[in-house]
């Protein structure tokens, strides 16, 4: 399935999240939410991309938007995976893939000729209204979750001053 757009409503979902509840899409309506799909917990460059965002999240709550981080791995992962690495975002457990699939970043991979499907590291900042706002495909972990930051302060910042 292809990737939803900058532009397009982002798909909803309502999918269990580390500590147990529930995370949905629309209960975040009227804020900025990042949501980052990551293949999975406890992975060198997942790792250091949940403890970047982790590190950031302060000036992520600073503007009012929300990090998510979605993979295919467990609950009872993402509780392990959080404590090991103090980690303070929310990650949402997708294991029936339903939701990968809807944001097109569960793609068939190569590696050492081996074809299987997986989780493309993929970021997407949606907007207040729930449209996406800005993709990055195929991301390089150094350095992305401060490159998100920066486009969701962008995006607050507009929408301060199309509220004034």
């Amino acid at each position: 399935m292809a990737s939803p757009d900058i532009g397009d409503i982002a798909p909803d979902f309502s999918l269990p999240r580390d500590g147990g509840n529930m995370l949905s899409l629309t209960a975040l309506r009227g804020k900025p939410v990042v949501l980052y799909f990551y293949p999975k917990d406890d992975t060198s460059g997942c790792t250091q991309e949940a403890i970047e965002f982790s590190r950031l999240k302060g000036d992520f709550d600073r503007i009012g938007a929300t990090v998510i981080g979605m993979s295919p791995d467990s609950v009872k992962k993402h509780d392990k995976f959080k404590i090991k690495y103090e980690l303070n975002i929310d990650l949402v457990a997708d294991e029936d893939k339903a939701v990968l699939q809807a944001y097109g970043v569960w793609v068939e991979k190569s590696m050492y000729g081996r074809k299987y499907m997986g989780v493309e590291r993929t970021t997407f900042l949606i907007g207040p209204d729930g449209k996406i706002a800005r993709v990055w495909h195929k991301v390089k972990v150094p350095g992305h979750a401060a490159d998100v930051l920066q486009a969701a302060e962008a995006l607050a910042a507009e929408n301060d001053a199309s509220l004034h």
